[in-house]
C-alpha cells in the first residue's frame, strides 16, 4: 500500500503578500481607479489635443528652435539647483538629525518654509535681492556677477523652493539609522570618510534620490518664483512653462498642448531613470 506523497506549498506570488489590510483585489482596484481618474485622464487629455496637429506640425511647434531653448533652460536649471539641494540638504539634514542646539526647531520650521510661502512672493522677494541695487546684487555686480534676470537667478529660485524635498526625503532615513552603524564602522577600523562613503551614502543612496527627483520635478514644472526673477527673454532666459501660458494668452491651446507634451514624456523618461536607480541601489543593499 502506498502512501499519498506529501503535498509542495507553492510560494504566494510578490504582489500577494500578506498584508495588515486585507482586499487585495479592492484595493488594487481603487488605486488603479483614482489614478485614472486624478492622473491618467487629465494627461490623455493633452495628446489627443495635440493628435490633431498632425506629425509635422507637432515636430514645428513642439521642437522649434524658441522651444528647444525654452526647455535646455527649464530643464538645465532645474538639473542643476536638484544638485546643488542633494548637496546641501543632506548636510541640512545631517545637522537636524545629528546635533542638538538652541534654536533647532526654528531651523527645522525654515526649511519647510518654501512649501507655504506662495511662489510669487518668493520670486519677488528674490528679485528685490538679486537685482543690481538690490541687498546681495549691489555687492555681487562690482564682481561681475549677475544673478537677477539670468539663467543663474532662475537656478537660485529653484535651489530656494527645492531644498524642503530632499531634506524631508533624507532626515528619517538618517534618523532611522542611528549613531551605533557609525560606531561600528569606526571600531572596525575604518576612517569618518570610509564610514561616511561605504556605509552612510549607501544607506541613505535611495532617499537621496528620491529627494533630487522631487527637486527636480518640482523645478521643471515651477512657474511663480522664476517669471519675476528671469526677466522673460525669448531665447535666453524664457522657461517651458512660461512659454506654454504665452501659447495660452494667444489662444493657440494645440501648441501650448505640443509644448506640454513634449516637457511630459521627457520628465516621465528622466524620473523613471532614476527610480530605476533607486530600485538598483536597493537591490544591492538587499
Amino acid at each position: 500500500m502506498t502512501t499519498p506523497s506529501p503535498t509542495l506549498a507553492l510560494p504566494r506570488p510578490r504582489w500577494r503578500q500578506p498584508s495588515v489590510l486585507p482586499g487585495f483585489g479592492l484595493g488594487l482596484s481603487l488605486t488603479l481607479g483614482w489614478l485614472t481618474l486624478i492622473v491618467l485622464i487629465p494627461l490623455s487629455a493633452i495628446f489627443l489635443k495635440t493628435a490633431g496637429m498632425g506629425w509635422a506640425e507637432f515636430v514645428r511647434v513642439g521642437f522649434s528652435p524658441r522651444a528647444l531653448t525654452a526647455y535646455r533652460l527649464s530643464f538645465g536649471t532645474a538639473a542643476m539647483a536638484a544638485l546643488v539641494n542633494a548637496f546641501f540638504g543632506l548636510l541640512v539634514a545631517w545637522v537636524l538629525v545629528r546635533y542638538a542646539f538652541v534654536g533647532k526647531r526654528v531651523v527645522a520650521a525654515l526649511v519647510d518654509l518654501p512649501f507655504a510661502l506662495p511662489t510669487a512672493v518668493a520670486g519677488i522677494a528674490l528679485t528685490s535681492l538679486y537685482v543690481p541695487n538690490g541687498w546681495v546684487g549691489r555687492w555681487l555686480t562690482p564682481l561681475g556677477i549677475k544673478v537677477a534676470f539670468t539663467p543663474l537667478g532662475i537656478t537660485v529660485a529653484l535651489v530656494f523652493i527645492g531644498l524642503p524635498f530632499v531634506v524631508r526625503s533624507v532626515e528619517p532615513v538618517l534618523a532611522d539609522l542611528g549613531h551605533e552603524v557609525e560606531e561600528a564602522a569606526a571600531t572596525l577600523g575604518a576612517s569618518r570618510w570610509e564610514t561616511f562613503a561605504r556605509v552612510i551614502l549607501p544607506a541613505i543612496g535611495p532617499a537621496l534620490l528620491t529627494g533630487f527627483a522631487l527637486a527636480f520635478a518640482r523645478g521643471v514644472g515651477e512657474y511663480g518664483s522664476v517669471i519675476f526673477i528671469s526677466g522673460n527673454m525669448p531665447g535666453r532666459t524664457e522657461i517651458a512653462p512660461l512659454l506654454i501660458v504665452t501659447r495660452l494668452e494667444e489662444f493657440d491651446y494645440a501648441g501650448a498642448t505640443a509644448i506640454a507634451a513634449v516637457m511630459m514624456v521627457t520628465s516621465f523618461g528622466v524620473l523613471l531613470g532614476i527610480n530605476l536607480l533607486q530600485a538598483a541601489a536597493r537591490r544591492r543593499e538587499g
